[in-house]
């Protein structure tokens, strides 16, 4: 037998929002260690799509709105023969004036921000979980903002409400789940400079990703569901 046919195939990550900032970093920190990458993205031109000219049959580019039901199940039946080792949604919104308390927001403002951060995530992972084997990971971008318990000086409302409604859906979803081998991770990556976390975050995307995606590899293998931050420390609920 030769060489070549004793090689392990290379891991397959399906990252849910990979356009830009982190999904796109972590999507090109996963290609330094070695992974092929099928990345979705809402746009025809994006760091993506540069992303996959460098790196030649080893990025792979789907389109998908997460908040549109159909195009998450038409998704699932373009890739119903593949299988991921990983799958991660990081896709996520605020809304447009953050420091806005709950009771000013604009309805239709709150509607896109939980519709984005806490709704269609669920569907994603329960349209998309038979594509990962017993042995996968399925993670969820939240937030430190998403802990109840941590929240002692208010700020960003209505974020932090959508993210701690996505919290309590994947509790609920490991709790359908209890038996499931797979591991499930909600991650909280910290405030990083990205066009969401703005250019006043402590910490940038060279800095933050590479422990984010050496956290994601450490959780392989272990079942059931943490909230973790990027270090892989417990965040409390």
């Amino acid at each position: 037998m030769s060489t070549n046919e004793l090689t392990t195939p290379p891991c397959t990550l399906l990252i849910i929002g990979a356009s830009r900032g982190i999904g796109h970093a972590m999507a090109a920190e996963f290609l330094k260690r070695g992974w092929n990458v099928v990345g979705t993205t809402r746009g025809t031109a994006t760091q993506l799509h540069d992303l996959a000219a460098e790196h030649k049959g080893r990025v792979e580019i789907e389109s998908l709105d997460i908040t549109q039901p159909d195009e998450i199940e038409a998704l699932r039946g373009r890739l119903a023969t593949r299988s991921f080792d990983m799958l991660f949604v990081n896709a996520g919104t605020a809304n447009h004036n953050q420091d806005e308390t709950i009771a000013e927001v604009a309805t239709d403002d709150f509607v896109r921000v939980m519709i984005t951060n806490a709704l269609s995530p669920m569907r994603v992972i329960e349209g998309l979980q038979s594509l990962v084997p017993a042995s996968g990971l399925i993670g969820i971008m939240s937030s430190g903002q998403g802990s109840v318990s941590n929240n002692e000086k208010g700020g960003h409302e209505v974020y932090r409400g959508s993210k701690a409604a996505l919290n309590m859906y994947v509790r609920s979803y490991a709790a359908r789940h209890a038996e499931d081998p797979r591991a499930l991770v909600l991650l909280a990556p910290g405030w990083i400079r990205t066009a969401l976390g703005g250019p006043n975050a402590p910490f940038g995307l060279e800095e933050t990703v590479p422990k984010i995606v050496s956290t994601l590899l450490s959780q392989q293998g272990k079942q059931g569901l943490r909230y973790i931050d990027r270090e892989g420390k417990t965040v409390p609920w």
